[in-house]
């Protein structure tokens, strides 16, 4: 069996705030393996803990229990010269279009410098190639983009230049946080194109953070889907999002504005208190869910329910054989 490229053991995040102690990531456990490259995405609603596990992967953020493995070394513990590989292999696409920009640099800079960095030896014009590659890989124009300053440009295209410096130095993982939030939903098609085709021509393994469940049914090919820190449900995206079986994930794909002039909406409200009031056990969706029992006070286990596909809810723990390893389902 081969080493995964990237892979997650029982990593979990704690905050400390004054007295209080914030989980804003339980643990969990998978990995991302080298080949067949897949694109797997971490969905949720805001504060669910998606950057943080996006951060941790990335090596931005150490866990406060857990390891994370890169080929099967520790990222905390990796040498000078492993650090670099690993710095060079797993690269971010992030949320905002306009931030990663300097003003006073051309478009050329912000591509140029991964490369210099990380591919020293190579000559101008090889450079340019390896820049005009990643371009077009993006559906980009090098001729419309190389020599042009970031005011030039809209943000639509701000972003796809992003993913091209993310992989012009052909990484193995990308980790994209968010990557169409900020630009308009005409362009958004535009980048997720160019998310499945590097995961189809260039075999790049993409983390998929979203909110969007819409835009993840369509490029993903599974989903774990987390809520306040811990995975509700997850496995192939076609199962979790046509037969969700949690009732979270049931509640956000209901909030999707699917064109029915005879759907009825469930104006039902349930409470939500702030996170940082909530301890450590029972189920994290119990003051929201409509199926809530006295026992969902005890924290339920994640469990697989079906080939792929697996769901943290008492509902189901009787069905299957506990098993909260990610790594043999997804």
């Amino acid at each position: 069996m081969s080493t995964a490229t990237l892979e997650l053991k029982n990593v979990s995040k704690l905050y400390r705030v004054g007295k209080k102690e914030v989980h804003a990531l339980n643990p969990i456990t998978f990995d991302l393996l080298g080949d067949p490259a897949r694109i797997i995405t971490v969905a949720g609603e805001s504060g669910s803990g998606k950057t943080t596990l996006a951060s941790i992967m990335l090596g931005l953020l150490g866990p406060t229990t857990g390891q994370v493995l890169y080929e099967g070394k520790d990222v905390s513990k990796l040498s000078g010269a492993q650090y670099r590989d690993f710095r060079k292999n797993v690269q971010a696409v992030f949320q905002d279009p306009f931030a990663v920009f300097n003003p006073f640099y051309q478009v050329d800079h912000l591509l140029e410098v991964p490369i210099r960095k990380f591919n020293p030896g190579l000559s101008k014009a090889a450079r340019r190639k390896a820049m005009e590659e990643a371009l077009e890989a993006v559906g980009l124009q090098p001729s419309e983009i190389l020599g042009r300053y970031p005011h030039q440009l809209s943000g639509g295209q701000r972003q796809r230049i992003n993913v091209a410096r993310a992989i012009v130095i052909k990484p193995k993982i990308l980790v994209a946080d968010e990557p169409v939030s900020m630009v308009d939903a005409s362009l958004r098609a535009n980048i997720l194109e160019a998310l499945v085709s590097l995961r189809e021509n260039y075999k790049v393994n993409i983390l998929y953070i979203t909110h969007d469940l819409t835009t993840a049914y369509h490029v993903s090919d599974s989903i774990i889907v987390l809520y306040r820190g811990s995975v509700m449900e997850a496995g192939d995206i076609t199962k979790v999002v046509e037969s969700p079986q949690h009732p979270y994930t049931q509640l956000l794909i209901n909030s999707i504005p699917w064109p029915d002039l005879e759907r009825k909406w469930d104006n039902q409200r349930y409470a939500n208190p702030d996170i940082q009031e909530i301890s450590g056990a029972g189920c994290k969706f119990y003051s929201r869910c409509p199926n809530r029992q006295p026992g969902c006070q005890v924290t339920p286990q994640l469990v697989p329910l079906f080939p792929r596909h697996l769901a943290s809810c008492l509902l189901h723990q009787p069905q299957a054989n506990l098993d909260s390893n990610l790594t043999q389902n997804l």
